[in-house]
Order: structure tokens, then sequence, then C-alpha cells
């Protein structure tokens, strides 16, 4: 990601990011926190405790009305907390000026909300001007954004929103969000009205952006496989915003804390956590009898990835390639997976938490050639 001097503020920062980098970062902790709506007789949101690690991913996720959305809009004061303190940075959000607060964090939506009379550029530079930016420091920010969510090679930053496809809008989204480079990132479904297919891509680009810019992220999700996907740290919630479980999706998936959290990542938890481990991370097989027939895979695959190919494609053996822009491993054969070497990867170490909780694997439908 190019990082021009005049799209970041001089002086040191106002949340300087935990690894050194350029792009700010902080902490968020919720403390005791309640809502209570008049009338209601029983609590929105009871007694809600949990840290977020400055640049990490965090999601909330739990059925329709455990109040996953209504916390995330008590973090920017869009909704009042009747008990508690939310604190940023190790300041008090009741402590700051509220338009101050909002034009600090990041913002995104299922419904982008990119205003429909202004460019994209325009759109991105929202709150830069708001902040009273100057124009070079803006354009250089917008160009810098452009950059990151791969629309200024298509020259689009002059278009519309309406000339733009849903995906293309939510990326926008996310640009503008980040605009004024926020300590703290809201983010509220904003993949849910997507395809699946765009959805998925826009999930992976969004993930390798922030492999870039490490920003402390709330994401609200009702799909545990989207919150195991995207998170570095999952809050599982029920009604009365009861928190059930936090922890990273390795934890949640292979200890539930409860008997909710078990049914609520589903019986296939085992199937799941295949999702978390990529087949580079595993060791391969140098040969196999039916190398010749091995159908090539990039090395990024997950090994739910790969067990779904290896049961459909008859149990042919997978060769691994190392990932695009390797220099020079780029694409050198990494090892062979076969479905048999899967399955006893899985038994050592299902062997060696002694739980059992990782599912075996299936049969395949044809033999398996060659281990």
């Amino acid at each position: 990601m190019s990082r021009d001097d005049t799209a970041h503020p001089e002086g040191p920062s106002a949340y300087p990011h935990p690894t050194g980098g350029d792009e700010q970062a902080a902490e968020l902790e919720l403390r005791h926190v309640s809502k209570r709506y008049p009338g209601e007789g029983e609590a929105a949101i009871g007694d809600l405790s949990f840290t977020v690690p400055a640049g990490e991913f965090c999601v909330l996720v739990g059925p329709s009305g455990c109040g996953k959305t209504t916390t995330m809009r008590m973090i920017n004061r869009m909704t009042s907390l009747s008990g508690g303190e939310i604190l940023l940075g190790g300041m008090s959000v009741l402590d700051r000026d509220v338009r101050k607060l909002r034009r600090e964090i990041g913002y995104v939506i299922q419904q982008i909300g990119l205003f429909p009379h202004l460019t994209v550029a325009e759109n991105i530079a929202t709150v830069p001007k708001l902040l009273g930016w100057q124009k070079e420091r803006i354009d250089a920010r917008v160009q810098e954004l452009l950059r990151l969510i791969g629309l200024e090679a298509e020259g689009l930053g002059g278009r519309y929103p309406a000339q733009l496809s849903g995906g293309q809008r939510q990326r926008v989204g996310v640009a503008r969000a980040l605009a004024a480079d926020p300590p703290l990132m809201l983010m509220d479904e904003p993949f849910g009205a997507i395809d699946p297919i765009n959805r998925a891509n826009l999930q992976a680009e969004f993930l390798t952006r922030q492999e870039k810019v490490k920003k402390t992220i709330v994401f609200v999700t009702h799909d545990i496989d989207e919150a195991i996907k995207m998170g570095d740290r999952i809050a599982i919630m029920r009604k009365g915003g009861v928190l059930e479980q936090y922890g990273t999706p390795e934890e949640i998936l292979a200890r539930p804390a409860s008997e909710f959290v078990a049914q609520f990542v589903g019986a296939d938890r085992g199937i799941k956590r295949l999702s978390l481990t990529t087949v580079a991370e595993v060791p391969l097989l140098e040969s196999t009898r039916h190398g010749a027939e091995a159908r090539r895979v990039p090395a990024s695959y997950s090994l739910r990835d790969a067990l779904s190919i290896l049961l459909t494609d008859a149990g042919k053996p997978l060769a691994v390639l190392a990932p695009a822009g390797g220099g020079d491993a780029d694409g050198r054969l990494l090892g062979f997976l076969t479905l048999s070497h899967l399955e006893r990867l899985i038994a050592e170490e299902s062997g060696r938490e002694g739980d059992g909780d990782i599912a075996a694997v299936p049969s395949a439908a044809a033999p398996e050639p060659g281990a």
C-alpha cells in the first residue's frame, strides 16, 4: 500500500499503532455496559464487558435481537448507554464531543449510504473535508484509498454511485470509512446484501487490506461462517446482550463454552475448523503414486477447500503450488495432499487435543489413488 506523506497528519498520532505503522489504531474496552429502553421489561444489553486490542478484528455474532447492532451503536454514541462505560484508546467515549468522536470512527453499513449526488472521489473525501484538511492532503488520501480498493486503475473516481456495481459501491463505502485514518472502524453487516460470489470476494479483499492497515474493527454479522473467516476474536451473544463466549475462532470451535455456543456454531464445527488452516501450513507429501493426475491448487486454499475438492473429484490428489508473487518460488510445487493423508493429519490433531471435536473425514466416492 502506497503512503504519501501528505495523506497523513504531521506530528505524533493521537492513536499510534502498536506495530509502529502509519495508520492509527486504538484499543476498545467495554466495561459492564448496559442498555434499557423505557417500558421494556428486559434489558436489551444486561452487563457486557470485553476488550478488543488495538489493530484486531472483533466480530459480534448471534441470533436476531441479541443486541449486536445496539452494542455497536453505543460505541459511537448513536445509542445512549444506560450504564457502564466504553473506552477508546483509554478515554471514555462519554467524555468526548460526540461529533468529533463520530468523525474519528469509521462506519460501514449494509445499505452503504453513499451520497448519490457526489462522485466516488467526493464521497471518499467527505470526512476529511469536515475535518478541515487541506485540498492537497485530501487529494493524496483519496488517491491512496482508490489504489487500496482497486478502483484507481479503473478510473472510477469521477463516476457517481449509480454508475457502480454493488460490490464497487461497497468498496467505496469502506474507503470512505478509512478516509480520515480512524483508530476504530464499525461495520454493521456490510456484505449482507451482496450475492454470495461477490460477498466471498469482498471478504477476501477486505482481509488482505486489513493485513496492511491493521485497524481496530468491530464487525456485526449473524453468519457464524463469516465470523470465523473474518475475525481475530469472536463475541457470541444471546438475547439480552449476554456474552456467551469471547475468544479466537480456534478456541470457540475447539471448546464451546456452553450448549448455546455449541448449537450456534453447528454440529459441523470440526469441519469449520479446517477453514482456519491453509494447505501450506500442514506437512505435505513429497510424492504420490498418481501425482500426474493431481489437480493444482494454490497454497492459500484452506483444508476445508481441499477436503471439498478431494471429495468431489473422486479423491484425486492435490498438487499444492507456492503463491503468486513469491519471486523465484512463484508457482513452485510445495507437495501433494491426498485424502488418506488429510485423514491422518486430522486424526493426529484430534489425538493431541484429546477432545475428539475434529470431525472424521467422510470416505470418498471412489478409492483414493495413493497415499
